[in-house]
């Protein structure tokens, strides 16, 4: 039978890639402290460098390309609700004209 992966937690990870940054000690020695393996946390440093800017980044900032494509289905159902809303009107006026008529 196999081994089931292990998952690390964002903690671990972070922790891990900052000890790295650090250079106090080698990968090497990382690795068999933490039980992975040196590229891995070579790989977790490399994310860590490439993604600090988000840490500091306002996390409501939306792309305009996430925000067209959470708009583009909201848009279509408010037009599809207004289409309903006035059939629903005229259709309403019209049974009130017929009654008035009876």
């Amino acid at each position: 039978m196999g081994k089931n992966r292990r998952s690390f937690t964002a903690d671990l990870k972070a922790r891990v890639a900052l000890e790295a940054l650090k250079d106090d000690k080698t990968l090497a020695e990382l690795a068999a402290e933490h039980k992975v393996h040196p590229s891995q946390i070579t790989r977790w440093k490399r994310d860590l460098v490439s993604n600090a800017g988000k840490a500091f980044s306002d996390s409501s900032e939306i792309s305009s390309a996430e925000e067209d494509r959470i708009k583009t289905p909201l848009y279509e159902e408010i037009g599809r609700l207004k289409v309903e809303l006035d059939w629903m009107k005229k259709n309403y006026l019209l049974i009130q004209s017929r009654r008035k008529e009876i």
